[in-house]
């Protein structure tokens, strides 16, 4: 029998009791909270902007000092390319490891945990001498700083918010594009200023601000202490016999914990799942590739690193001013039960989207890629999760984000070295742009026939039950 998933708030984003849960002088009780859909839920979706602007924007923010990185470790496009692609990787692959920590210790731990991780990670490769160091400490330690945060944060913001939920989803994407925004500017000056070693180590400080958004990520009700709870945080929790304990207790239950939030179950049970799974992992495969080679492209093209960075900024700009009418747009009773068919019309657009740098590498071209780019990943980031919370149950929601993240981690780790490797080979930057072109719009398709097709299946079954 399978264990029985967690179906409320208060279990799967704030675990400790009421004993557990402290609050300081002047803080609120946490019985106090607003209902969903306001109140307190504005602050949070506050705090996921920034997270995500801190998170899921970074790695384009690598390709500012990709050539530094090239120079310092004469490295080639394929072994560079490793630094970006395992942060995102494991930016995903740590997603079922983050369901059993939020399981465990809550969405607001697990945040602050995150933020300390990255902070650290990223801190530390500015020491880094060799690219493996780099691959640890910007690439493996950064990276799963970034999950710990960035998937708690979206969990813990579809609970505040029920009936305005893509309007929510919609507007935590901003954050994304605020990151676009800002880092690349940041990166510049920080890179003219200090160099990527000194640049790592500022940026490293900057990322501990996620600790200080998941602090006010407070739970929506608190869990009541159950029995067993009660007596682990009476004398005996403090006795090196129950310390003993509750780790063998949690070493023992980890595999089952971990099997529980990879969502097996729903990936073999939930044909629409599995359908969407499959396509956003084929979708990575070159989605984010032309984000981190944007810059070399066009700096090894002689355009000024600063106008290549401004590049990134103009793409930014566009999904904030974008993605909030989008999130307005797609919360209208109309769209319910559509919105798998505007994200998958948006993201062939997307995908044709990258062929436009195959014309050439002057501003205005890339200006025009960035605009057509923007507002395409502007629908494909405003409309994923709400995508994915319309197939699944808000309760298997953390699990099946879990499992997603494995599945498309592979793609996301494999697809920047094998851009690197094509670029190595040629000398020609422009395939790589067309290879995420025709990944990406193949993807689409195969989202658009394969819900369309489900969905003719369901009317047909329905007709014939009636």
């Amino acid at each position: 029998m399978a264990p029985k998933q967690p179906s409320s708030i208060e279990e799967q984003c704030e675990p400790e009791s009421e004993e557990g849960e402290k609050t300081g002088p002047g803080l609120p009780h946490p019985l106090a909270y607003d209902a969903p859909d306001g109140g307190w839920g504005w602050v949070v979706l506050l705090a996921t902007i920034v997270v995500l602007a801190l998170t899921l924007a970074f790695p384009s923010c690598i390709s500012i000092f990709y050539l530094d990185l090239q120079v310092a470790f004469n490295a080639t496009n394929s072994e560079t390319s490793w630094v970006p692609s395992i942060m995102t990787s494991a930016l995903h692959v740590g997603g079922p490891l983050c369901s059993v920590l939020v399981e465990r210790f809550g969405c607001r731990a697990t945040v602050i945990f995150g933020g300390v991780l990255s902070g650290v990670g990223m801190a530390a490769s500015s020491f880094s001498n060799s690219m493996v160091e780099l691959y640890i400490t910007t690439g493996l330690i950064t990276g799963l700083g970034f999950c710990f945060s960035f998937q708690p944060a979206v969990t813990i913001l579809g609970h505040y918010f029920v009936r305005r939920r893509p309007f929510a989803n919609a507007m935590s994407s901003t954050g994304t594009a605020l990151g676009l925004c800002a880092l690349p500017f940041l990166g510049d000056y920080l890179h003219r200023e200090l160099g990527w070693r000194g640049s790592f180590l500022v940026l490293g400080a900057v990322l501990f601000n996620c600790c200080v958004c998941g602090a006010v990520m407070r739970p929506l009700i608190p869990r009541k202490p159950r029995k067993s709870e009660a007596m682990m945080n009476g004398p005996i929790a403090i006795s090196e016999t129950g310390l003993k304990v509750r780790l063998l207790a949690m070493i023992r239950s980890f595999p089952s914990s971990l099997r529980r939030n990879m969502a097996f179950d729903l990936f073999s049970s939930n044909l629409r799942f599995r359908c969407f799974s499959l396509g956003i992992t084929w979708m990575m495969l070159g989605f984010v590739v032309p984000l981190i080679y944007l810059v070399p492209y066009a700096t090894v093209n002689n355009m000024d690193r600063s106008q290549a960075a401004l590049l990134l900024s103009i793409m930014g700009f566009v999904n904030i001013f974008v993605r909030p009418p989008i999130g307005v747009l797609f919360s209208l009773p109309w769209f319910k039960g559509r919105h798998i068919y505007v994200f998958s019309a948006a993201l062939v657009i997307n995908g044709l989207s990258n062929s436009i740098c195959c014309i050439g590498a002057s501003f205005q071209v890339l200006l025009a890629y960035v605009v057509v780019y923007g507002i395409s990943m502007s629908v494909v980031g405003s409309l994923m999760f709400t995508v994915m919370m319309d197939i699944v149950e808000m309760s298997r929601f953390p699990s099946a984000l879990g499992l997603l993240s494995i599945m498309e981690s592979v793609t996301l780790l494999i697809g920047p070295p094998l851009a690197g490797k094509l670029i190595d080979r040629t000398q020609v930057f422009t395939y790589v742009f067309l290879a995420c072109s025709i990944s990406v719009t193949l993807s689409a398709l195969f989202l658009m026939i394969s819900f369309y097709w489900l969905d003719r299946r369901d009317a047909a079954q329905k007709d014939n039950g009636s």
